[in-house]
């Protein structure tokens, strides 16, 4: 049987999944409901957090298939995967058109000599343009320096949540026959003839841990056959080499994973018995066998510190508490996850970095899910000196709004560092800036309020540029609880005036925990427990009706964006909060004094 494989790749929300799960439904993979977004956080957020492959079968053809996450601070699992496969299908929302990641994406499939299939998806959108969408998407190839042959890319219209594909505009079609064809017809064959005659040659791209086989593999088969069995040899490019034994390997059928004996050249695999295997190793069956071009894997942007909740509240809440459970959940979290990095020099406080916000977010909320507490710092930049300069990453963002906010959009961004590259007008604006990541930290909260929840706002990391000095960012400063107890509603009704509450009516708090923000810019120690006093006397202000405003309710990526550098943000199954990492207004003055 002949193979073919795929990436499925695009900017966050282009449809993706949806596509791709319309491809399995059509061909028999999987059944009406099942997703490939199958982890519980993907299926609340919307969004494709970690690559996953499937395949299906299509006129006596395997097509395998991986997608690949949307959002920027998951970039590197799209590269790993680019290397894996012999073609992607670019998809581009039809209104949209190319946004941030596509242009991440699309210029790592060109680099490698990838030819896309490009997929202008959602051409059934009230403002959808495709043919224009096409045509920027041409300047895009062109921009990126793309070759003719790749200039030459083919073009399928398709609306993924009806399953439907077309090759032109005007025909009538009922499924997605069209995108099928256009696979076999564009995509090379995988098992080419006589590489399964070679000596065995594959690489890892990709990482899975099972609790009883530990770490897994996913491979990709270059050269020759693969037994379930074999003795093989892990090689580094360098040219090191060790030996080790599979004890396991399974196939992908649809979603599921199945056990197999034997694979040849051209499949994708997960393998099983070398619990140091590496993305980017060559695994062979002889130890003179010349070593694959290792997968380069993008360096982290922000770190914090992980540390135990040591809150007066902390180990009410969570199954696991101590240092020591927390390292191990890390060490785990590790063994799959390439783009974080954990520096466990110190015996209390782990140095965490990753990718962005967002990636940070995500291991801490699936921590907190499976019982874990802890507390953790405001995320840093990662500053490095390169040659003797000082340099940050920065980043190209794009923003779609309405035309009457953007002077807000230009000011807040100016104020923090970012300069306008380009303005772009349609029935919306489009704004591209670039600026340092350190100014982006802690803005996408303030973009929701200046845009009235109309804007959109895109980012990705473009390397690293000179260090752009001191940026003023926080323009509030934090409520601090003075007293411990449970907040009354009359105390938060006063204290509501003086800015923005993160706490309810009835909710405990203790001595040093941030319940607010206050507008001025100050820090401002108050007393939520504070009742109203009663006496026989009545007055004419005895009676007011005490109307509480909404808290602003934190969540993890919440937390992150608007806390203080001496601040920590207390994680546990059930709340998070947000506290001076010095509790008694004593110990925070001395602190200052240092």
């Amino acid at each position: 049987m002949d193979i073919r494989n795929i990436a499925i790749i695009a900017h966050v929300d282009h449809g993706k999944t949806t596509l791709t799960d319309a491809i399995m439904r059509q061909t028999g993979a999987t059944e009406e409901g099942v997703s490939m977004d199958s982890n519980k956080l993907e299926q609340e957020r919307g969004i494709t957090i970690y690559a996953k492959n499937a395949s299906v079968q299509y006129k006596g053809t395997k097509i395998n298939i991986v997608d690949t996450p949307g959002h920027a601070d998951f970039g590197s699992e799209v590269e790993r995967v680019l290397r894996s496969i012999d073609s992607v299908l670019l998809v581009v929302d039809a209104q949209e058109g190319p946004m941030p990641q596509t242009r991440f994406v699309l210029k790592k499939s060109l680099e490698l000599g990838l030819k896309p299939i490009v997929v202008i998806n959602k051409i059934d959108k009230p403002a959808a343009n495709p043919k224009h969408c096409e045509d920027l998407v041409l300047e895009l190839f062109l921009e990126l320096g793309a070759n003719d042959e790749q200039c030459e890319f083919p073009v399928v219209y398709a609306i993924g949540r009806a399953g439907i594909a077309k090759l032109k505009l005007e025909d009538e079609s009922a499924d997605l026959t069209p995108l099928l064809d256009t696979i076999l017809a564009k995509v090379p064959v995988a098992n080419t003839a006589g590489a399964a005659d070679k000596p065995l040659r594959m690489q890892p791209f990709n990482l899975a841990y099972d609790n009883f086989l530990g770490r897994m593999a996913i491979c990709r088969i270059y050269d020759g056959v693969v037994t379930d069995t074999a003795s093989v040899f892990v090689k580094k490019p360098e040219g090191a080499a060790r030996a080790g034994k599979l004890i396991k390997m399974f196939t992908f059928d649809g979603l599921r994973r199945v056990e197999t004996k034997e694979a040849s050249a051209g499949d994708i695999v997960l393998v099983a018995g070398v619990p140091d295997i590496e993305i980017g190793e060559t695994i062979s069956t002889s130890a003179d066998i010349e070593a694959l071009p290792m997968i380069a894997v993008d360096e982290p942007t922000i770190t914090l510190n992980f540390l135990v909740n040591s809150s007066p509240l902390g180990g009410r809440d969570g199954k696991y508490v101590t240092t020591r459970q927390i390292r191990e959940r890390l060490e785990r979290e590790l063994e799959v996850n390439v783009g974080l990095r954990v520096d466990f020099g110190s015996t209390d406080v782990f140095k965490v970095s990753g990718r962005g916000e967002l990636h940070v977010a995500i291991l801490l909320e699936n921590m907190r899910r499976e019982g874990y507490e802890m507390q953790v710092s405001q995320p840093q930049v990662i500053v490095r000196v390169d040659n003797g300069v000082k340099v940050e990453p920065f980043e190209e963002v794009i923003v779609d709004t309405p035309t009457e906010y953007q002077g807000a959009i230009i000011e807040r961004l100016g104020q923090r560092g970012f300069v306008l590259q380009n303005l772009i007008q349609h029935e919306t604006v489009r704004l591209i800036f670039e600026g340092p990541t350190r100014g982006l930290l802690g803005y996408r909260n303030q973009f929701v309020i200046d845009t009235k929840g109309e804007g959109i706002l895109s980012s990705r990391v473009i390397g690293f540029k000179h260090f752009t000095g001191t940026i003023t960012k926080r323009q509030t400063g934090s409520m601090i609880s003075m007293v411990s107890g449970k907040a009354a509603g009359y105390a938060l009704w006063n204290l509501q005036e003086r800015g923005i509450l993160y706490i309810g009516h009835g909710e405990e708090i203790y001595e040093g925990m941030v319940i607010g923000n206050t507008s001025k810019g100050d820090e401002m120690e108050v007393n939520p427990t504070k009742g109203k006093n009663l006496t026989n006397v009545r007055s004419s202000s005895s009676d007011d009706a005490i109307n509480l405003v909404p808290p602003f309710t934190l969540t993890i990526e919440r937390g992150l964006e608007i806390m203080a550098d001496d601040e920590y943000l207390e994680i546990t199954p059930n709340f998070v909060r947000l506290r001076k990492q010095q509790l008694t207004s004593t110990d925070r003055s001395k602190s200052r004094r240092n």
